[in-house]
């Protein structure tokens, strides 16, 4: 029964997701278009949508989205808590792989560390969530800089997780890949860090890096990012 579901709905919630920035009123031609569905499904679900003030039909016979949108957005604007949905996937990771992951976002053109879950293994890169630290060239500097701040820092999408050993500390080493959300737009960094004697990029073919594109996977979804999309991404394996 779990992947049971009403057509009616599904299609209506499509006809929701034809808005977009740029779009912001669209006629029922243009809805049938973007949809793929009739002219006459699309009259008979927007009239439905309507009547529950998830869009508005002007006079002119535009379309545009609806009040009740707004008040179901602003409710889970108040239940959304980025450390209940990021650290449990940072605690976890950390579990699977033994060493620390880390949340970075950038902040006065730095990188801060915002969450941290440490490693089980006796050897570890301590630091503590609030640190700021140079937007670098270690793999979680050029996260940020590439995918937050659109640097060209590669002739071609690179392979994820990006790998560095020794760009700020000698001894440490980090795998990150960048976590996206709403828009597709990039929110943070995600990293493991690591003594370099111990994280080394070979450790990538021994399953670090499927765990690391999991985690990327899971959080961009949850925090808004499109499924198929970040599907493509993260967990397309690599040739």
């Amino acid at each position: 029964m779990g992947n049971e579901g009403v057509n009616a709905v599904e299609k209506a919630l499509a006809l929701l997701d034809c808005f977009k920035p740029g779009e912001e009123s669209l006629s029922l031609t243009e809805l049938s278009q973007l949809s793929g569905y009739h002219k006459t499904t699309v009259y008979r679900l927007m009239n439905s949508l309507e009547r529950m003030n998830y869009v508005i039909r002007h006079e002119n016979g535009i379309y545009t989205l609806g009040p009740r949108l707004l008040y179901l957005g602003k409710l889970y604007e108040q239940s959304f808590h980025l450390a209940s949905i990021v650290q449990p996937e940072l605690h976890a990771l950390a579990a699977a792989t033994h060493e620390s992951a880390s949340w970075y976002v950038i902040e006065n053109n730095q990188r801060l560390c915002l969450f941290r879950a440490e490693s089980s293994e006796g050897l570890r890169e301590t630091r503590l969530p609030g640190t700021s630290l140079p937007l670098d060239n270690s793999a979680i500097g050029q996260v940020l800089r590439h995918w937050g701040l659109n640097e060209p820092l590669f002739s071609e999408t690179p392979r994820l997780p990006l790998y560095t050993a020794g760009v700020r500390d000698p001894h440490i080493a980090a795998f990150s890949l960048p976590v996206f959300g709403e828009g597709d737009r990039l929110v943070a960094a995600l990293a493991l860090t690591g003594p370099a004697s111990r994280l080394t990029e070979s450790r990538s073919q021994e399953g670090l890096a499927q765990h690391l594109c999991q985690t990327a996977f899971n959080l961009s979804v949850k925090l808004g990012a499109r499924k198929t999309w970040c599907e493509h991404l993260f967990l397309t394996p690599l040739e």
